[in-house]
This record gives structure tokens, sequence and C-alpha cells, in this order.
């Protein structure tokens, strides 16, 4: 009993000494990446957006996974599409997003929340690639003003863009609430949505934490949704829809 009792406080400091020592690595590639990004983008007259985004920001990605000594592996039957398209995905890990950007998706921007910004590399290189920043939903207003500049740009530019429906990490093993933003969005761009389904074994998975054990997350691309007859008062129905469509997707991925 006493040796039990002995060991786990062990493991404990074991695994807190890790996880400082992956958070110090994590920060330096991040500020290392950063310098860098900012360094090309300022010789390239801060027009290389795609660039920076695909070339520079995903291998960082990969590295900063790599730390954790996580993988992850696409599940796809074609290319990513190369015109405009919304990805939409579930939301349940503090992983997602660095496996979204390690994915390079192309010619993509993001939404990610405001608050990611106060960690200053994450921050520039955010500015870097694009990112639109969003706030809480107790800003309705606002972030309606964000919808809205996001849609200007993207009809400009023609670039794609990701985002997630649940707006916030899900760690409760189901799928979330969907918001409206990303069915408003794809209406009124006309562009297809490409469901994304990111399954992390509950092993690995740290949710709203930064504590990832090693493992292989499963990058799920399904089929692209038309919306080109998509309508503006229809949006609750068809973001109704396609939540169903996660549900399912859901269900199946964790059938024994």
């Amino acid at each position: 009993m006493n040796t039990v009792a002995i060991a786990h406080p062990e493991r404990r400091i074991g695994a807190q000494l890790r996880l400082g020592a992956q958070m110090i690595a994590s920060l330096a590639v991040m500020s290392v990446g950063a310098a860098l990004m900012l360094i090309v983008a300022a010789a390239t007259g801060f027009r290389l957006r795609r660039a920076y985004s695909e070339r520079l920001a995903a291998p960082v990605g990969r590295i900063l996974l790599a730390i954790f000594g996580v993988r992850f592996i696409l599940h796809r039957d074609a290319p990513f599409p190369r015109r405009q398209v919304v990805y939409i995905s579930n939301h349940t890990s503090t992983i997602d997003m660095f496996v979204l950007i390690a994915l390079g998706l192309p010619n993509a921007r993001f939404f990610l929340s405001g608050f990611l910004r106060k960690l200053i590399p994450l921050g520039i290189i955010g500015y870097l690639i694009g990112i639109f920043w969003t706030v809480p939903q107790e800003y309705p207003d606002e972030r309606r003003r964000i919808f809205k500049r996001a849609a200007r740009t993207l009809k400009r530019t023609g670039e794609s863009v990701y985002l997630s429906p649940e707006g916030e990490r899900i760690t409760t093993g189901r799928i979330g609430h969907f918001n409206k933003g990303a069915f408003h969005l794809a209406s009124d761009l006309h562009a297809p949505i490409v469901p994304m389904f990111l399954w992390i074994p509950r092993s690995m998975d740290p949710g709203k934490g930064l504590a990832a054990r090693p493992g292989t997350v499963h990058v799920h691309i399904g089929s692209p949704i038309d919306t080109s007859a998509w309508r503006e008062q229809d949006v609750e129905r068809n973001r109704d829809l396609v939540r169903a469509h996660f549900e399912r997707w859901h269900a199946e991925l964790n059938a024994p």
C-alpha cells in the first residue's frame, strides 16, 4: 500500500514536468515561427497570405502537434476543393485548432476566438494568415458586424473559410448546439459547405485543457453540401439539417 501511495504523486509530478517542458517548447516554436513569418511577410509586403498560411503556419502546426506526440490521419475520397468553400467541423478539444492549421487547407482563412490574441505569437501568426477574430455570443451586434465584414472580404478575394458552428469546445461527447453564423455565411457566399469531423480518442483528448497525450486524431472529410439554392430565410432549417448530418456521423464513428 505504501508503495502505491508514493508512486501516484511521482507520476503526477512527472506528468506536470512533462507538460511544463512541452508548453515551454510550444511557446518557443510559436515565437520562432511568428518571428520568421513576420520577417517573410515584411519582405514580401504582407501580400502573400496564402503562402504564410500553407507554407509557414501549417508546418508550425505540425511541429506543435509533434511536441505532444499527436499525429493525424486524413480520411477523404477526393482532394480538398480548389474553389471557394466553407469548411465546418465539430469542436471538442484544444487540439482542434492546431490540427486545422496543420492541414494547410488550400486558400482558406479561419474564424477564431479573439481571446487567443492574448498569446502574442499566436496573435501575430493569426494576423498574418488572415484570421477573422470573433467575440463571444453575448455580443450579437458585434458578431454580426464581424461576419458581414468577413463576407465582404471573402466575396472580394474568393477565399475559402473555416469555422465551427458549435462556437466553443464541446466536451460532453455529443454534438453541441449549432450557431447560425456559418450558415448565414454559406448562404451569402453561395459556397458549398465541406463538413469535417475531428475524431479524437478520449485517451488523448485534453478537452478544454492543455495536457494532450500521444495518439492519433482522425480527420474525416465529407462530401461538399450544395448551398446554391439556400435562402437567408431558411438558415435555421439548413442549420438543423447539417447538424443532423453531424449527429449521424458522430454515431457512426463512435459505434462499437
